[in-house]
């Protein structure tokens, strides 16, 4: 069996011209960080790996939940491969990844995850908002062999006001 939960970073500023990977998050991005971290931590895998895209909202979405998850901010992997919005991108990433990590944590951005979840999911998404988390498992031990998978758990923002 193979878990991989697909994170969406905190709404992020466009307050200030900048470069895209540049821009970090709103006071509602770090807050609803929060919330859904602390509202998931109990239905995570017991053992998983976490890994960000290089871009600054993600990085600051990805340590608010490892801090949340207790997990070891100094073994995050950072991956420039996860700055994508194109799901094809995703998808090769996430099935050349070692089959020896059982349990995957993403952070990246959208385009990519929900065209993925619809592919992959057994269950239509709309959109996964900002903050949004979505966990699917697939019944293979191979990632390089996922096809559809079952959505095990959504948590969005809006559906915790």
């Amino acid at each position: 069996m193979k878990n991989l939960i697909l994170i969406r970073h905190g709404k992020s500023s466009w307050e200030v011209p900048m470069h895209d990977k540049d821009r970090g998050l709103t006071c509602k991005g770090v807050q609803d960080a929060h919330d859904v971290s602390t509202v998931v931590k109990d239905f995570i895998p017991k053992v998983f790996t976490l890994m960000s895209s290089s871009a600054k909202r993600t990085v600051d979405t990805a340590l608010i939940f490892a801090q949340n998850f207790s997990y070891p901010l100094d073994s995050i992997i950072y991956k420039d491969d996860l700055y994508t919005f194109d799901e094809i991108v995703l998808e090769n990433f996430i099935k050349s990844c070692g089959d020896t990590f059982e349990s995957l944590i993403l952070f990246c951005h959208n385009g990519a995850i929900t065209d993925f979840v619809n592919k992959f999911g057994d269950q239509m998404i709309q959109n996964v908002p900002t903050a949004g988390f979505v966990h699917l498992n697939f019944d293979t031990n191979q990632w390089r062999t996922i096809k559809k998978g079952k959505i095990l758990k959504t948590v969005f923002p809006k559906n915790l006001k």
